[in-house]
Order: structure tokens, then C-alpha cells, then sequence
């Protein structure tokens, strides 16, 4: 039948696609490396060294899993033209959605492990620990920061990511002034990195009786979360630490004592806070975790040989050219600056759909496009 004909060109399209994933992938070079890892886990002694041993241990899930993803659009494909050939065989139409539908959903997927192919960085696997920051402005800017913090958390749930608040700080009325997340899972910073910089809004405010125009701005810095046995060594001299009393958006989940910890690194002057603990000492491990995640992004960024060489508050993320417009008046429109994709479904950008930024910054990243232009 012509239209099962015409879905076998669509799906051979797709196994093409795939067989040139798997050379993208370097599968044969994979499986090798698997092969490999699994005869050291089997070696006398590899427990004897916990941190060395959760590092091939960690790598070599994260190997498997990418085999065992292609394996499974391998084998659906496989599956889909089958059916493909047993209902055009039969001329029974009713399977059309079903396999258009499939169809579509191998293509999605190829894409998606494609765009995984682009993450090459040494921490790209990682989680990531997202920090929000309200700029000046008052409550627009904190209502924007907090709109944010909402997006980021539905762009997780989307992905089946966990996402966990570490920190968060009321605004004055409104929104909130700062806060941090993490977003546990297989690459996640590899692909929230592209999110890190200013965020700019463009509404009428509603907090403005006269129904204005308003500009507001909102920072987001991303870090790769590092493992608290890093080699990254930091003086205790050069920490100070302060204690306060929680409070924020975790309602029940928020310890109300004076269990909160900042820790302020003094060379540099880079602050971090943790408050969802139960106890002062959890919530200063997180914060440590926090600090050195965040002078290894850092060191990671600005090229530098080692830690010691971040010297002043300079080196952190600051206000600079914003890396993305989100208007919502005259006209809805969302545009990334850096590599010019927009969209004009401002409400489904707001609920999480950050997709197609995410990828077209990676691939202009892989091709060295990337614009540094401000609008």
C-alpha cells in the first residue's frame, strides 16, 4: 500500500541516520574501552582505592548506558519496520498512527543522542548545580528570577532529571532574590552549561499600577558538581564561614534553627549558601561541595592552570551582555543572542521547553559559530 511504502522511506531514512550515529558514537572504539574497564573492576584490589574505583565504575555505567541506548533504537526500528511490512501485507490501515508515531519518536531520539556526541568536556556527564541571582531592580527583577527558578525545575521534570533546591532566599514582596538547584542525572551540565549568563525580560510588570513596560534582568551560573574526594584543595584559612537562620520557599522542608551555612572564599570573594539540611554540618558539606564546584567551573572557563590562579571576584560570571530576551510585550518572542534561534511560544519556553536553545548552542559550540553580539 502507498502509504506504508512511503513510511519504509521515512524509517530507512532513520536507520541510516542511525548507522551513522554509530560511527559517530565510535561504538566499536566503546565497546573496546568497556571491555577493558570490566576486566580492571575484576582485578585484585580495585576496591582498595574507593575514589579510583567510583571513577571506573562511574565511567563505565556511563558507557554502557550509551550502547544500551543505541541497542534499544536499533532494536525498535527493527520492530517498527516489521510491523510496517505485516500491515501493509495485511492492508490494514489502523496501524498508521501507531507506527508515524513511533516513527517520529526514533527520530526524536537519534537527534537527542546525537547532540550527546557534542559532550566532550571533562564534566559534561555531570550534574549540575544552577544558581540564580535577581538583578537590580527590585521586585520585577526578583518576580523574574523567580519565573526562572520555575522554568529550570520544568525543564528537569521534563527530562526525568531530580531536581533538589539547596538554597533560596525571598525577594522583599516577591519572587526571590537568589537561590540554587540541583539537577541530578547523565549529562546534565553538559547541556544546562549553554545556560549560564543574564537572562533579560521584556513585559508590562505587574507590579507597576500604570501598566508600564518594564526591563528586568536575572543572572543563572551553572556548575558541574564535584565529588567532595576531588583533588581540588582549598586552605581552611581561606574560608570564612557564617551561620543563619533558614527560611525561603521549602515551607515544612526548610529547618527554621540557625542551621543555614555561608561560606565565603576569601581570595576570591565568591559566596555560597546552603540552608535544606537538618543540621549545621550537612548544610556545610553541601556548601563546600557548592564552592569547589564552582572554582572548578570557573578554573574550567577561564583556561586556568589551577585553582590558585582565580584571583578576585572578577573571575566570576558577571552582568554583562545578556545571552537571552524573553518579551512577552509588544509581541511574544524568545531569542538566544549567541546563536540567534528564537521562538514565539513564550508560555511553553516558560514551562521548561528550552530544548531547542539547548541544541543550538551545542551545535553552533561544535561548529564554532558562535556570536558574541548583544541586542
Amino acid at each position: 500500500m502507498l502509504q506504508y511504502e512511503e513510511l519504509k522511506f521515512k524509517l530507512n531514512d532513520q536507520i541510516e541516520a542511525l548507522n551513522g550515529l554509530a560511527e559517530a558514537l565510535e561504538l566499536d572504539k566503546l565497546r573496546m574501552e568497556v571491555e577493558m574497564l570490566e576486566h580492571k573492576t575484576a582485578e585484585p584490589g580495585f576496591w582498595d582505592d574507593m575514589e579510583k574505583a567510583q571513577k571506573v565504575t562511574q565511567k563505565l555505567a556511563t558507557l554502557k548506558g550509551r550502547d544500551e541506548d543505541y541497542q534499544k533504537l536499533v532494536s525498535r526500528s527493527e520492530d517498527c519496520m516489521a510491523l510496517i511490512e505485516m500491515a501493509d501485507e495485511a492492508e490494514d490501515l489502523s496501524f498508521m498512527e501507531e507506527v508515524e508515531t513511533e516513527i517520529a519518536d526514533i527520530e526524536k531520539k537519534i537527534g537527542e543522542m546525537r547532540l550527546t556526541t557534542l559532550l566532550t568536556g571533562e564534566y559534561d556527564s555531570r550534574n549540575a548545580i544552577l544558581t540564580f541571582h535577581a538583578g537590580s531592580g527590585g521586585t520585577e527583577a526578583q518576580d523574574w528570577a523567580e519565573m526562572l527558578f520555575r522554568m529550570y525545575n520544568r525543564w528537569g521534570e521534563r527530562h526525568g532529571f531530580k531536581v533538589s533546591t539547596l538554597d533560596y532566599l525571598d525577594g522583599d514582596e516577591a519572587g526571590l532574590k537568589s537561590a540554587s538547584i540541583l539537577v541530578e542525572g547523565l549529562n546534565a551540565y553538559g547541556f544546562l552549561k549553554s545556560e549560564s549568563g543574564v537572562h533579560r525580560l521584556v513585559r508590562v510588570s505587574p507590579f507597576d499600577a500604570a501598566g508600564r513596560r518594564h526591563t528586568s534582568f536575572a543572572s543563572l551560573e551553572v556548575m558541574p558538581e564535584i565529588d567532595k574526594d576531588t583533588s581540588v584543595e582549598i586552605p581552611p584559612d581561606d574560608i570564612k564561614m557564617e551561620v543563619y537562620r533558614a527560611s525561603g520557599a521549602g515551607g515544612q522542608k526548610v529547618n527554621k534553627t540557625s542551621s543555614a551555612v555561608r561560606l565565603i572564599h576569601i581570595p576570591t570573594g565568591i559566596v555560597v549558601s546552603c540552608q535544606v539540611e537538618r543540621s549545621q554540618y550537612q548544610n556545610r558539606d553541601v556548601a563546600m561541595k557548592m564552592l569547589i564546584s564552582k572554582l572548578v567551573e570557573i578554573k574550567e572557563r577561564e583556561h586556568l592552570e589551577k585553582i590558585a590562579d582565580i584571583k578576585g571576584v572578577q573571575k566570576e560570571i558577571t552582568w554583562g551582555s545578556q545571552i537571552r530576551s524573553y518579551v512577552f510585550m509588544p509581541y511574544t518572542l524568545v531569542k538566544d543572542h549567541r546563536t540567534g534561534y528564537e521562538m514565539g511560544n513564550i508560555n511553553a519556553v516558560m514551562d521548561g521547553d528550552l530544548d531547542g536553545f539547548i541544541n543550538a548552542y551545542l551545535i553552533a559550540e561544535s561548529a564554532g559559530t558562535l556570536s558574541d553580539s548583544e541586542e
